[in-house]
């Protein structure tokens, strides 16, 4: 299900009406608990979270045109995905991850290596997420995508 959306509203708007709600609820987490730095665009038809040229002006080493990627939202057939690069990155932030979700949703963690899936849109653990997103700043994350991705 990928979007063609040109922009975030495009993409809102574009939504199925069971995800639409949840969907704004994780973004506004995000918009309101990333660390300052990172900006919002559409990338692989989805809302996207990276590091901007302007602080990383490398880019990202698969399309060095694109800024450095850390996080997505999609609306997927099945679910919402939240594709967080620092668990995927950083074993002890993917160890604390895993040892909180417990506390704060009743579903099992339905995960991959960066992909949190969220089939139950009532059971969506938003305060966890927010506090996930607040632990890596750009910097951060530019330090650790160069020690694991930029041999």
């Amino acid at each position: 299900m990928q979007s063609t959306a040109k922009n975030p509203k495009e993409y809102l708007d574009s939504l199925p009406d069971d995800r639409k709600e949840a969907i704004r609820e994780l973004r506004n987490s995000i918009l309101e608990k990333l660390p300052k730095g990172f900006e919002e665009s559409m990338n692989y038809g989805m809302l996207c979270y990276n590091v901007p040229f302007s602080i990383y002006p490398n880019g990202y080493h698969c399309n060095p045109e694109m800024p450095l990627p850390f996080l997505s939202l999609a609306s997927q057939k099945n679910f919402i995905a939240l594709y967080h690069m620092g668990i995927y990155a950083d074993p002890k932030l993917l160890n604390w991850f895993v040892a909180e979700y417990p506390k704060h949703s009743k579903q099992k963690l339905d995960m991959g290596k960066s992909c949190i899936r969220f089939k139950k849109m009532d059971q969506i653990p938003y305060e966890l997420i927010a506090e996930l997103l607040g632990k890596i700043t750009p910097e951060k994350w530019i330090e650790m995508y160069e020690s694991a991705f930029r041999k």
